[in-house]
């Protein structure tokens, strides 16, 4: 094995380009298992993904939390804030030393979401489909868009408006 200097900033994203190769090829052979194989390492706790959309009548978060049971969500809504907790147990079946790989991810997990002014936290609704985990939280009816009619007629506004434009005009 060569050892070479680093020197930080000498050649700008040539010496970046060759720390990320070097950082990749150490972290590979940590993963390296001893048939000479290179696996992905992965992480104990998981981050549920989510999406975050909204309309003109809700604000609505999916979390995708598959094999997660009902019983081990808890969503509650503090002030402004949206907290979504929950946990993955492992349930082996088999004893832990008849497994060859376990790849999926176990543990608990905490995600947090700031609420615009806009939502009525008193109108959430939460309802878990195929594990994905759908939460519905309504506008205020005050932020919810109205439209406007437009008359037509000859009433008395119509009159009052236009004498204003021939004043105006004068």
């Amino acid at each position: 094995m060569t050892v070479t200097r680093f020197v930080p900033f000498r050649s700008g994203l040539n010496d970046v380009a060759v720390l990320q190769n070097r950082l990749n090829s150490i972290f590979s052979d940590f993963a390296r298992t001893e048939d000479g194989s290179s696996e992905t390492l992965a992480a104990g706790n998981f981050v549920p993904a989510v999406d975050v959309y909204e309309d003109a009548q809700k604000v609505m978060l999916k979390l995708e939390v598959p094999g997660i049971r009902r019983e081990d969500l808890d969503i509650r809504v503090e002030g402004r804030t949206l907290t979504v907790k929950g946990e993955r147990r492992f349930e082996a079946e088999e004893k832990e030393e008849n497994f060859h790989r376990v790849e999926r991810r176990y543990g608990s997990f905490v995600r947090s979401f700031s609420l615009p002014a806009t939502v009525n936290t008193e109108d959430v609704k939460a309802v878990t489909t195929d594990g994905v985990l759908s939460i519905s939280l309504a506008k205020k009816p005050e932020s919810q868009p109205k439209q406007i009619q437009v008359q037509v007629g000859s009433g008395p506004e119509q009159k009052e408006h236009k004498q204003v434009e021939a004043t105006a005009k004068q």
